[in-house]
Parts: C-alpha cells; structure tokens; sequence
C-alpha cells in the first residue's frame, strides 16, 4: 500500500471537508468512518500479501517433493546393475545345467527364468516408492 494512495487522499479530503462542513460535534463519526476505509484497505492489501505468500510456499513445497535431478546414488546403481550382473554371472551355470538336462527346451526355459527375475527386479526397482506407498494406503 503506498503512503499516497490517491484515493485515500481523496477520502481524507472528502472527510476533512465533511468535519468543515458539519462541525465539530461530527468529528468523532467521520474519523470513524475513515478509519474504516484505511483498515479496509490495509486488510485487502495484507489478504493479498498472505494469499501471495501461501501460494510460494506451495510451489515451494511442491517442488522439495520432486525427486532430486543428478547421479544416481551408489546403492541405486547397485539396485539397477548390480542385480542384472549377479543374473548374469548366475546363468553361466543355469544355462549349463538347464542344456544337459533338457536340451534346447531346458536352455530356454532357463532363460526365460533368468529374464523374468531381471523383469520382475526392474518393475520393483521403478515402481518401488509409489507403490509401497500404494500398499501402506490399503492396509
């Protein structure tokens, strides 16, 4: 609110005119009522201010809430890669045992084993937080 509102000025001189105008045994009503005005306008002003501020902390809280943009952390990179290598390293010998037991059938049942739990892992690994989230909610 600036000090020379212009129509606060004119009020002021509407109400200094009225008090000339009337006496002063109308001094204390048109004080009053000026009053009002300013506290009127002082209480807009201060419900924009608010309002304004409200809206910061909003977006300000919305945006903490965000993931953090950078390098993944060295225990996501173990839950993303980690995984698959051990999977990897594992399936030397599946692959071995599933070929001599059953053939080309026993190879790739074995592999379609392998990709599953990678698969499985991955959908766990991306849908982790939201749907252990998800879960909390129903239960």
């Amino acid at each position: 609110m600036d000090a020379r509102d212009p129509e606060l000025n004119k009020e002021f001189a509407a109400t200094v005119q009225a008090r000339k105008d009337l006496g002063a045994e109308y001094e204390s009503e048109l004080v009053d009522s000026f009053m009002d005005k300013v506290t009127e306008r002082v209480d807009s002003h201060v419900e924009q201010r608010v309002r304004r501020e409200l809206a910061e902390q909003q977006t300000s809280s919305a945006r903490a809430d965000r993931r953090p943009i950078g390098p993944p952390q060295p225990s996501a990179w173990f839950a993303r890669y980690g995984f698959a290598g051990f999977t990897m390293i594992a399936a030397i010998p599946l692959s071995a045992i599933g070929a001599v037991q059953a053939g080309t059938p026993g190879l790739f049942i074995t592999w379609a084993g392998i990709v599953g739990v990678n698969v499985a892992q991955s959908l766990a690994n991306a849908l982790g937080p939201r749907h252990k989230q998800e879960a909390d909610e129903w239960s």
